[in-house]
């Protein structure tokens, strides 16, 4: 579902948008301009290629499993 916005730009802004962007189409500009600030996308992204690597998720689970072994060590 789509929300009307109201923006408020300097002249020089609003003009420059209509004759690079073009009219009809500024909404969709700024949307893809705001989206990737808003989202976690790039987050996901970043977790994805991260998995992929093999030596650093190695030592990733091997640190966590050291961990466990740590914990059941100390005196509560």
């Amino acid at each position: 579902m789509q929300k009307k916005l109201t923006l408020t730009v300097d002249e020089q802004v609003y003009k420059g948008l209509h004759a690079k962007i073009g009219r009809g189409r500024i909404s969709q500009f700024i949307e893809d301009l705001v989206r990737p600030h808003l989202t976690d996308e790039d987050i996901d992204a970043a977790y994805r290629e991260m998995s992929r690597e093999e030596k650093r998720e190695q030592e990733a689970l091997d640190w966590s499993e050291n961990l466990i072994g740590d914990s059941s060590n100390e005196p509560r």
